[in-house]
């Protein structure tokens, strides 16, 4: 199902009316992410409260991030982004812990993998720039792909969930030279369910019309609580990457 969407969305792009002044970009990024917090309580209403963080310790983590861009007109920006991400964890729980289905000793082994893939469609639109600030706001239809699993030598339990994440995007750059900016990008909501934050800060850097590279720092936050999950996250990304304009 969500590689059905992701190509539907990337066919949008290649047959969609290029009149006007058009322009596609190409966005890769790619870095280190370190764990903050990451608590879980499944079934929300009666599991086993554990930090994934604090009672495990995660593995080194690289990730990347594909984005492709078209910006109609300087004015209406369409972008889909394929933003896969998996964190594993390694130790042992000092207690029993109740997860979904299964219950685990405390004091043996345990491994844990923390998946949450997002795949994104978003329109924004782009206001004029004025002296060297420009800004753009609009809205982002985000598919989660999540997991969370446990193991140890014996046991096995996941919980899945895919669900649909309507989210606010917005784009702030202030140029400090004409080669050199700050960057504000992101996409957040809050609701009563829960909430989801994913915020960029970053330097960019143009060397050619075609090419600008990129160095920041990433935030991604959020989760929700209900009765059938109780989930926390927040991730720190040291980013790079680059962007390609056609």
């Amino acid at each position: 199902m969500k590689q059905r969407i992701f190509y539907l969305l990337f066919s949008f792009f290649l047959f969609s009316n290029t009149s006007g002044f058009a322009q596609w970009k190409a966005n890769l990024e790619s870095g280190v992410v370190f764990s903050g917090y990451n608590d879980v309580r499944i079934p929300g209403s009666s599991g086993t409260f554990f930090s994934l963080d604090d009672d495990l310790s995660a593995l080194s983590t690289i990730y990347y991030r594909v984005r492709l861009q078209y910006t109609l007109n300087n004015k209406h920006t369409f972008s889909a982004l394929f933003a896969p991400l998996t964190v594993n964890y390694e130790g042992a729980f000092d207690q029993e812990v109740r997860f979904f289905n299964q219950t685990f000793p405390g004091n043996l082994p345990v491994r844990a993998n923390y998946q949450f893939n997002s795949y994104r469609f978003t329109y924004r639109y782009e206001f004029p720039r004025t002296g060297r600030f420009q800004w753009g706001i609009g809205a982002t239809a985000k598919i989660r792909d999540a997991l969370i699993r446990l193991q140890t030598d014996n046991l096995s339990e996941e919980k899945t969930n895919v669900g649909f994440v309507p989210l606010i995007n917005f784009r702030a750059e202030w140029f400090v030279k004409e080669r050199l900016s700050l960057v504000l990008l992101g996409d957040a909501l809050a609701s009563p369910q829960g909430r989801a934050e994913d915020v960029l800060v970053a330097g960019y850097f143009y060397p050619s019309r075609r090419v600008t590279l990129k160095a920041g720092y990433r935030i991604l936050e959020g989760g929700a609580d209900n009765d059938e999950v109780y989930n926390f996250t927040l991730l720190h990304y040291a980013v790079i990457g680059g962007i390609v304009t056609f």
